[in-house]
């Protein structure tokens, strides 16, 4: 009897070495064998000559008097970059690498230094994209990300505090991150993998040696890896670089909704059987979504068969979509499926906080403003609020449809221009602001925070 359990202890031990070691295989690449000990050189050495050193210059502006830059200095900065396209000379970077850049050079591999060109920059994505003219480059593939799981071992490449290209290892810690900052596009793959300052820009590859990202930050109180690496994703990469080289910009696809994630709580309200979607909670005016005929409840769940989870997913991928470019929604309304075409259209790119999708000229959370006309009894100048949604913030915080807003953290606003100043969020700070608004209500003076 103890034999007998001994026997089969020992077969389960057998197997699971066997499987371990199965395992174990599939994370080396498939040549990475040298001289019978596991290695990523083999891989490295194909990846490597791909990954790019920048160094940038910006011009600086001096206080001082007589200065033979003539009032100006000069900066320099360091980064790195992704060759993607070895034809073309095509390379992806950081948009914060090269922000404000007046030159832009690229080390090579092989030494090699070239004078690049922005082609255009995405401050949203913090995605951008330059090009130099060059013989014999290396260029990377790109992963398919849909493949992609938590505990893929990946590899970071770059040029970290500017002391030339480093490997770094780890594994995929999560996905999908987001609000690192909110009034960007976001959607991070997280790594343990060590990325440093001037690691930006630089590639995030898989056992194969396939790009799933491009790094781009860190969390860190002291400036150095704390084992929080993030890496805009490749599919989003691959999707603002044809932007950039088409246009030099992301031109943003605008649906028109206000919108937030399908909760179970919220799914259940709405008697629908879903387990991933976006509801809407309000629709702009003449915008895509209204003249589609979506509906306040509808739940979108795919766009162009791409499953929706969740409001920010929605947001991303209607924000890199093309103007004009037509789409099939599939949404649930009532708990019946439906299947909706809308022509996407245009918007100013900035996404924002809350549970808006992007936000207009004249919308801020949930309310639809308006320039006060000169027929108002209380005051002669500031933004009305002409209408707003139950569910949106404003709503929440106290504000009522004919409130005039006329002061912003204490500071008079005259119009919608001066408003949408004065409560844009800093693109420095990742924090959600708050603002004071100061409304008359009725010739009542009221303070409200949003």
């Amino acid at each position: 009897m103890i034999y007998g359990i001994s026997v089969r202890f020992s077969k389960v031990i057998a197997t699971a070495a066997v499987v371990l070691l199965m395992a174990q295989a599939q994370a080396i690449s498939t040549a990475a064998l040298t001289q019978g000990i596991p290695s990523l050189a083999p891989m490295l050495e194909q990846v490597t000559p791909a990954v790019v050193s920048i160094r940038v210059r910006k011009a600086m502006p001096t206080s001082g008097r007589g200065s033979e830059q003539a009032g100006r200095s000069f900066a320099t900065g360091a980064g790195s970059g992704v060759i993607v396209n070895a034809a073309e000379g095509l390379i992806i970077t950081n948009h914060h690498v090269v922000a404000g850049a007046s030159r832009i050079t690229v080390r090579l591999s092989d030494e090699r230094t070239l004078e690049a060109r922005l082609l255009g920059s995405d401050p949203s994505t913090d995605v951008a994209l330059l090009q130099v003219e060059a013989e014999d480059l290396i260029e990377i593939a790109f992963a398919d990300v849909s493949t992609v799981a938590v505990g893929d071992f990946v590899v970071a490449i770059g040029n970290p505090f500017d002391i030339g290209q480093t490997v770094t290892s780890g594994i995929i810690s999560a996905l999908g991150r987001a609000g690192i900052n909110n009034d960007n596009y976001e959607d991070f793959i997280q790594t343990d993998a060590a990325i440093n300052l001037g690691n930006s820009g630089g590639a995030l590859v898989d056992m194969e040696g396939n790009l799933i990202g491009i790094n781009t930050a860190i969390i860190s109180g002291s400036g150095g890896s704390n084992g929080l690496g993030f890496a805009v994703p490749a599919d989003m990469v691959a999707s603002v670089m044809q932007h950039l080289k088409r246009d030099g910009e992301v031109r943003r696809g605008l649906l028109g909704v206000t919108i937030a994630d399908a909760t179970p709580d919220i799914v259940a309200a709405l008697e629908i059987d879903v387990d991933h979607g976006a509801v809407v909670t309000s629709i702009l005016p003449d915008s895509a979504a209204e003249k589609a005929g979506v509906q306040v409840s509808d739940v979108i769940v795919e766009i162009d068969g791409k499953e929706v989870h969740g409001s920010r997913a929605l947001r991303n991928m209607v924000g890199l979509m093309l103007q004009n470019q037509q789409v099939e929604l599939l949404l649930y309304r009532n708990g019946i499926r439906e299947l909706v075409q809308a022509r996407i259209g245009g918007s100013t790119g900035q996404a924002i906080t809350g549970n808006s999708a992007v936000r207009s000229r004249n919308e801020f959370r949930g309310a639809r403003l308006e320039d006060i006309d000169g027929n108002n009894q209380y005051v002669n100048q500031g933004v009305e609020i002409v209408s707003l949604s139950k569910e949106g913030d404003a709503w929440a915080a106290g504000l009522r449809e004919g409130d005039v807003i006329v002061e912003v953290n204490r500071r008079s606003i005259a119009d919608l221009e001066a408003f949408d100043k004065a409560t844009s969020v800093s693109s420095v700070d990742s924090r959600r602001s708050i603002s004071a608004l100061t409304v008359i209500r009725e010739g009542r003076r009221l303070l409200m925070f949003l």
